[in-house]
């Protein structure tokens, strides 16, 4: 993917960037593999604000992803790269052997025209889909399986690969995108390659207005409030908001305050936190 200037005919054009779309082959979605998309943000039936800073934005539907990849021991063709609203990375239409369509998670290098296959039998080439026991180590992967059969659950979003670290006994070890080191059971699936579309964290959005358009609607400070409004609220000018640490607007600690649970039961799988700290 490219990021494409604009021609600055108005100031907020000036440093606005936007996607290329050059490795989008097809513009219109599979129409058996769409849902529609209910809205949950934003005013509930009394009219009140229930879900801050949603609202508004352009319709969508959702696409079917297959994340389970379970499909085994039939190859699939890459008939189409696609754009999906849902998501930063890009999406995949394969058509397998037997006739069945369906959207995958669009690594990089993955064209039209190329064969992919799910399964203990495929090889180890980018977009196909295999048990973390019949990968090599040092390979990038993404779509993580957490349980097997599950479906991939770590390793989403554009531009994002795991590096698998080490195999012993029941657990393989991947390094996250975070830093993280994470023991995942050995039988679970991941998909081989990186993430596509790495250069989406590069768009500079320009405008107010085109964030709207995503259904993201305007954050305002606590502090610039008044005391009813917010804890942050009140005082003469610029002032600090008075309290120990920063709070929601119903006065629950926040920013930075550590929500995870001490004796949550995936810890023991964690090696390394993303902070560099090692899980005693």
């Amino acid at each position: 993917m490219g990021i494409k200037t604009y021609n600055p005919y108005t100031p907020s054009r000036r440093n606005m960037t936007g996607s290329d779309f050059s490795e989008i082959t097809k513009t219109t979605p599979e129409r058996s593999l769409l849902v529609s998309k209910k809205k949950t943000a934003g005013r509930n039936n009394q009219g009140k604000i229930t879900v801050r800073h949603h609202g508004g934005g352009n319709r969508q539907k959702y696409r079917i992803i297959d994340f389970k990849r379970s499909k085994d021991g039939v190859p699939a063709t890459v008939t189409a790269i696609e754009y999906d609203p849902n998501r930063t990375a890009n999406i995949a239409l394969i058509c397998y052997a037997d006739g069945q369509k369906s959207y995958i998670l669009a690594p990089e290098g993955l064209k039209v025209g190329m064969k992919i296959m799910n399964g203990k039998d495929a090889e180890v080439r980018t977009g196909n889909c295999l048990p973390l026991s019949e990968i090599p180590i040092g390979t990038m992967v993404h779509n993580v399986e957490l349980m097997p059969g599950k479906g991939g659950q770590m390793v989403r979003a554009a531009g994002n690969g795991a590096q698998l670290m080490a195999k012993e006994g029941k657990f393989a070890t991947l390094r996250l995108p975070s830093g993280e080191m994470r023991m995942v059971p050995i039988e679970c699936r991941a998909s081989i390659g990186v993430i596509g579309n790495g250069d989406h964290n590069l768009i500079n959005y320009g405008k107010a207005g085109r964030v709207r358009h995503m259904g993201v609607r305007p954050t305002v400070r606590g502090s610039v409030m008044n005391p009813n409004d917010h804890p942050h609220g009140g005082g003469e000018g610029k002032t600090g908001i008075g309290r120990p640490g920063p709070t929601t607007p119903w006065g629950k600690p926040a920013l930075g305050l550590k929500t995870r649970k001490a004796k949550k039961h995936s810890n023991k799988l964690i090696v390394r936190r993303r902070n560099g700290k090692a899980i005693k």
